[in-house]
């Protein structure tokens, strides 16, 4: 039972990142992409932002498929995961059922880990000696 509640969810919102960065970077490199994508999202992002994104997409989706420094590729994930969501709810909602999708995993997994948060959350942290 543990593997369906951790692992699946895992692998799930790792192979969506693996395809979305690889499918980034696809088009970064000026061929078409094989997955759809989202004409707003591709407006909005270029340049350096553009591989910035799709290169942080691809190395937490590997992270979270090989199963290492997951709760650090959560955290990192979280602030794209957010924006995914925002986006599409307001600007794009041809992809909304995925960045649902993707938002509601993200949620999940970091609910799973929150264990490995607790100390980012202290109210006055001492400094080390």
């Amino acid at each position: 039972m543990r593997v369906l509640r951790i692992h699946v969810p895992r692998i799930l919102l790792a192979l969506i990142f693996l395809c979305a960065g690889f499918n980034g970077w696809l088009v970064i490199l000026g061929f078409a992409p094989v997955f759809p994508t989202s004409p707003k999202a591709a407006e909005l992002l270029t340049g350096y932002l553009l591989v910035l994104e799709k290169t942080t997409e691809l190395i937490c989706g590997l992270a979270l498929l090989l199963n290492i420094f997951v709760p650090a590729a959560l955290a990192i994930l979280a602030p794209i995961v957010a924006n995914i969501l925002l986006f599409h709810l307001f600007a794009d909602p041809a992809f909304l059922p995925l960045a649902i999708l993707v938002s509601v995993l993200e949620a999940y997994l970091l609910w799973i880990y929150r264990d490995h948060y607790r100390r980012v959350f202290v109210k006055k942290a001492n400094l080390p000696s």
